[in-house]
C-alpha cells in the first residue's frame, strides 16, 4: 500500500513555544522516518503547503501539486513578517518566494500541476477531486512494481538533486567585497 500524503497547512506559528516543544526536531525526524519508508510514497499540495512540516510529509516519490496551490517552506505571511517586518507585504513576499504550482513545476520541486476546475477547487470540489484521483492512481501505477530498494534510492537521489547553485570564482567574489 502507498502512503500518500496531502498537504494543506499554513504553517506552525514560529514562536518560543513552538521550539520549547521541539518542533523543529519533530519536522527533521518525519523528514528522516519519511526518506526509510518502503513503499511508494506520494505528496499532493492541495491548498495551502507554507511550512517546514509541510515539506516534511512532501518527502516522496512523486510529488504533485493542484493548480492553485503554494508550496514553501514558510508562507507568504510569514515570509513578509520576517523580512519587511510587515505582514502587508505578503503578496511581495509571494513574487519573491516563486511558490506558485508553474514555478514549482519549472524548478522541477514538483513532478506535476494537478489541473482544477473553472474558477478553482472549491467552486467543484467533487470534480477537483476526480482530477486529484486520477493523477493518483497514476503516479501509483508508476510505482507499485518498483523494489523496496528503487522507492528509497530514487526518492533520496530526487530530493539531494533539489537546488540549484554556481560558483564564482575567488577574484569575482573580491569585488563583491569592495575589492580586498
Amino acid at each position: 500500500m502507498p502512503v500518500i500524503s496531502l498537504i494543506d497547512t499554513a504553517g506552525a506559528f514560529p514562536g518560543v513555544g513552538a521550539e520549547e516543544r521541539h518542533i523543529a526536531e519533530s519536522i527533521a525526524v518525519n523528514l528522516r522516518e519519511m526518506f526509510c519508508l518502503r513503499v511508494p510514497v506520494i505528496a499532493a499540495v492541495i491548498g495551502e503547503g507554507g511550512s517546514g512540516g509541510a515539506l516534511g510529509i512532501g518527502v516522496a516519490n512523486r510529488v504533485m501539486i493542484m493548480e492553485n496551490a503554494y508550496y514553501s517552506v514558510i508562507s507568504p505571511e510569514g515570509c513578509a513578517a520576517i523580512l519587511w517586518k510587515d505582514r502587508t507585504a505578503s503578496p511581495k513576499a509571494a513574487e519573491a518566494l516563486r511558490i506558485t504550482a508553474k514555478d514549482l513545476l519549472d524548478f522541477g520541486l514538483v513532478d506535476e500541476i494537478v489541473p482544477e476546475p473553472l474558477c478553482g477547487a472549491h467552486h467543484d470540489p467533487v470534480e477537483a477531486a476526480q482530477l486529484l484521483k486520477k493523477a493518483l492512481l497514476a503516479a501509483w501505477g508508476s510505482l507499485k512494481d518498483k523494489s523496496e530498494d528503487e522507492l528509497i534510492a530514487e526518492r533520496y537521489q530526487k530530493f539531494r538533486a533539489y537546488g540549484r547553485f554556481f560558483e564564482t570564482p575567488d577574484s569575482d567574489l573580491s569585488s563583491m567585497r569592495g575589492g580586498e
